[in-house]
């Protein structure tokens, strides 16, 4: 029995090696969306713009167009609910892992009053209500009331939910739910109204994969994309208990390999500790200068590193309390960015808070030139103050 001290690494070395696995030192060369966001453990696509932007950056010559071409022609890539609820985009050929762990994550308390909940035989009635008026169909969610309403019952569309100074019908609350459980995912916008499908029409033999399963598949992804991590790192992720996440870290013990990070223990998937994206050359830092969309730069930090490293000095101040468009500069946030489009100009506003220097001010050019690549327009850069808020 050995008592080897476990590999010790700093945070330089994490940050290393988050860029070199988010495509993020280097822009990949011939891999497709679905491959980024793999690596990505999913993509944040509440602003669909920004998802678009922050994938094709990662990958050489790429544009928004790839992105669109991978969620509606050949579907390698599915716009649904992920973690914490929230709209991502996932890889087609990893739905059924993710499916199958959301699935079981332990339900949370609900927010409603008591007169607005539904009991457990409802949430199950409406979720395959959801899922049965999918399965040939691409419905607005007006559509999607009427449908859910026919087959679980006219309680479902109850407009007892206050949203956006109306009220939405009952079922939404199980939406994100229906998402979790393979049931529902979006369709391509009609016009300018948003519309959801079943993931079996495009992938006829999906189906959400078995917990036990899943689960250790989902940890090993997420500690790929943003290890070495913690059980309570990975419940911030999932918005999940920690008892829970910890529990799932031992199930998986076996496939993990523990590392000491500036004194603090913490996990990452076996076999992946010694590579060279970790360098082991004194004075060697990450580098470059990186402009991350909106919750692109949240899921950076949300994922795992603590803030105080990631956002050092004033950019605490000025950038942590809000969802901003951020300046990535040697792989910690050193300003936030803008960009404002009109026909074809994007006039792109950068913020930094940190003295940039020759080489990280050609490194910025070269950014700004990449964000006119991909959106397809003709990008401007002014340095100076960004005005408008963060993202809700």
């Amino acid at each position: 029995m050995t008592n080897a001290l476990p590999p010790q690494l700093t945070w330089q070395q994490v940050c290393a090696r988050r860029l070199h696995v988010h495509a993020l030192s280097q822009p990949a060369k011939g891999v497709r969306p679905a491959e980024i966001v793999t690596a990505m453990a999913g993509t944040h696509a509440q602003v669909m713009s920004a998802a678009e932007l922050g994938i094709a950056l990662r990958i050489e010559g790429s544009t928004r167009v790839d992105v669109r071409h991978a969620l509606w022609n050949d579907h390698s890539l599915i716009k649904t609910f992920g973690p914490r609820g929230t709209v991502h985009l996932l890889p087609a050929d990893e739905l059924a892992t993710w499916t199958g762990a959301l699935s079981a994550l332990p339900p949370g308390i609900s927010p409603f009053p008591e007169s607005v909940r539904m009991s457990p035989d409802q949430t199950e009635a409406v979720v395959e209500a959801i899922g049965t008026a999918l399965l040939d169909a691409e419905l607005t969610v007006d559509e999607l009331t009427e449908a859910v309403a026919d087959l679980a019952g006219s309680w479902a569309a109850d407009p007892v939910i206050p949203a956006f100074q109306t009220y939405w019908p009952r079922w939404r609350q199980v939406q994100h739910l229906a998402g979790h459980r393979g049931t529902l995912c979006f369709g391509p916008n009609r016009g300018r109204n948003v519309t959801y499908t079943n993931p079996r029409r495009w992938l006829p033999s999906f189906r959400p994969a078995p917990a036990e399963e899943a689960l250790p598949r989902l940890l090993r992804s997420y500690l790929r994309a943003y290890g070495p991590s913690t059980p309570q790192r990975f419940a911030h992720w999932l918005n999940a208990p920690v008892s829970w996440a910890r529990a799932v870290f031992e199930s998986a013990a076996g496939e993990l390999c523990r590392v000491d990070v500036e004194g603090n223990a913490a996990w990452l998937p076996a076999g992946e500790v010694d590579l060279p994206y970790l360098p082991d050359v004194p004075g060697q830092v990450p580098s470059g200068v990186r402009l991350l969309p909106y919750f692109d730069g949240y899921a950076y930090r949300v994922g795992n590193q603590p803030p105080e490293h990631l956002y050092p000095g004033r950019a605490a101040d000025r950038v942590l309390g809000g969802n901003f468009q951020v300046l990535l500069v040697d792989g910690v946030v050193g300003g936030l960015w803008h960009q404002r489009r009109s026909g074809r100009r994007i006039a792109i506003t950068v913020e930094p808070v940190v003295d940039l220097t020759a080489a990280q001010r050609e490194d910025l050019d070269l950014q700004v030139r990449r964000v006119g690549e991909v959106l397809q327009g003709n990008p401007t850069l002014t340095i100076g103050r960004v005005t408008v808020g963060g993202h809700g």
